[in-house]
């Protein structure tokens, strides 16, 4: 096989680099909290994993929405559904098809659904008007094509709806992804620009942005040891994250702003661990310092930032699970469902 990395490759990693690093650095204090549900996977297997994993070679088609480049022929008429039993009474829950197109390419669509259970909803005055339930709908088109014979590019094509109360809003992002795969040394690597795009219809006069990310991501195992390891780095497009450290969280205890280098460099970056016996069976665990720290206010527990995952594969079918406790009051559960739809009718 040939190990050179061909010219056309290197130079889409630069485009893939260059559109977003270049205007973000300078306005990265711009960034709103808006559309953050889709840094919520749609993969039990990527969120036992950290919640954010572009590189790890899966062969559920529920992963694909990490990186569009990890679809490939290998999906051939593939169904997957998901759920999440998310904080409080949120309720996550979606389905994915993906088939070949070709000897080197693929395709895929997916529908994803958040729903945040009902809120109370009051006037300006305060006064209790009733209730309304929150709502946001991903509906994507994917498509992926071998560049090589170790490197894959991938498209995804996102329409994104949101229907607060009477307040609506809908936007159009595009995530660009490319995935180099070495199957002798079980080596990935993985570069996303993800959420490039804006909104097309605004909730009210002010104007949301998506929260564009750059990620990079590697995967591998050493030797015969059935242990693939990763490193994902995120929110690459701005480097300061700091955050309010509370101690115990009692009265007594001062609050300190925590901006250190080794503190922003943490929270770039999520650590994970997989091991895969064979082909039929993995479990997983990985570590968000991001999600520990971001919780840090609240009653954390030793299980803050870490998440665990555990799948099975039989015949046509898979079944995957995660948990994470983000603080003691927040239990985070998520199970999806794969088959090979080829299989079945044959």
């Amino acid at each position: 096989m040939n190990r050179n990395i061909p010219t056309s490759v290197i130079t889409f990693v630069i485009l893939l680099v260059s559109i977003t690093v270049a205007p973000l650095t300078a306005s990265s204090a711009d960034s709103s909290p808006a559309y953050n549900f889709l840094n919520i996977p749609s993969s039990s297997h990527v969120y036992g994993l950290g919640g954010i994993n572009i590189s790890n070679i899966d062969d559920d088609i529920n992963s694909i929405d990490q990186n569009p480049a990890l679809l490939g022929p290998e999906y051939e008429m593939q169904l997957g559904i998901n759920y999440m039993r998310y904080i409080a009474d949120a309720n996550f829950a979606g389905a994915k098809f993906g088939t070949r197109a070709g000897d080197h390419g693929a395709w895929a669509v997916g529908l994803q659904y958040f729903g945040y259970g009902d809120i109370t909803e009051a006037d300006v005055s305060g006064n209790i008007t009733g209730s309304f339930s929150p709502k946001d709908l991903n509906i994507s088109g994917i498509y992926s094509h071998d560049i090589t014979d170790r490197w894959r590019g991938g498209i995804t094509l996102k329409m994104l709806y949101s229907s607060y109360a009477e307040y609506t809003a809908f936007a159009i992002a595009t995530d660009l992804g490319v995935n180099y795969y070495d199957p002798e040394r079980d080596l990935s690597f993985s570069v996303v620009v993800a959420n490039l795009g804006g909104q097309v219809k605004r909730f009210n006069e002010a104007y949301d942005r998506l929260p564009i990310d750059l990620r990079l991501g590697w995967t591998q195992s050493f030797g015969t040891l059935p242990i693939r390891f990763s490193v994902t780095a995120w929110n690459l497009t701005k480097w300061k994250l700091p955050y309010y450290h509370t101690g115990d969280g009692t009265n007594d205890t001062e609050v300190r702003l925590k901006d250190s280098f080794g503190s922003n460099l943490f929270r770039h970056l999520i650590f994970a661990a997989d091991f895969v016996p064979s082909e039929k069976f993995h479990v997983g665990i990985g570590y968000n310092y991001k999600t520990r720290t971001d919780m840090s206010t609240y009653a954390r527990n030793f299980l803050s930032g870490f998440s665990i995952c555990a799948g099975l594969n039989v015949k046509s079918f898979g079944i995957g699970l995660a948990f994470a406790q983000p603080h003691t009051g927040a239990t985070t559960f998520m199970v999806n469902l794969s088959m090979n739809l080829t299989d079945l009718i044959h």
